[in-house]
């Protein structure tokens, strides 16, 4: 009974920690933080149009969700006008400091 325990511990956490990998890869959240406050945030301000919007808002999982299916529905152009590297850099600042994360944080 406690080996079962014990793989499947490993087995949850394995998992666990392969489903927080994707956004970490070379997105640059120094570089993404600086980003969200110049592209973003007009938008994403409390009161303004696009609501309140900062890294807590979601967690990790759905910060990844966001930008695989590019739902910035509201104004897609914000995303067009930005490069892949951008987009990716952003990202990993929102998924870093995601309300789930080790460090969540608004965009102060």
């Amino acid at each position: 009974m406690k080996n079962i325990v014990k793989i499947t511990t490993c087995i949850m956490l394995t998992f666990s920690l392969g489903a927080q990998v994707y956004a970490v890869e070379g997105g640059n959240p120094k570089k993404g933080k600086h980003l969200y406050k110049k592209e973003c945030k007009a938008c994403h301000s409390k009161g303004d149009s696009g609501g309140e919007i900062t890294p807590m808002s979601k967690t990790m999982s759905q910060w990844d969700r966001f930008f695989k299916n590019d739902q910035h529905k509201v104004k897609p152009e914000v995303f067009e006008q930005l490069s892949e590297k951008e987009r990716l850099d952003i990202q990993q600042f929102l998924y870093d400091h995601a309300a789930d994360s080790d460090q969540p944080q608004t965009c102060g």
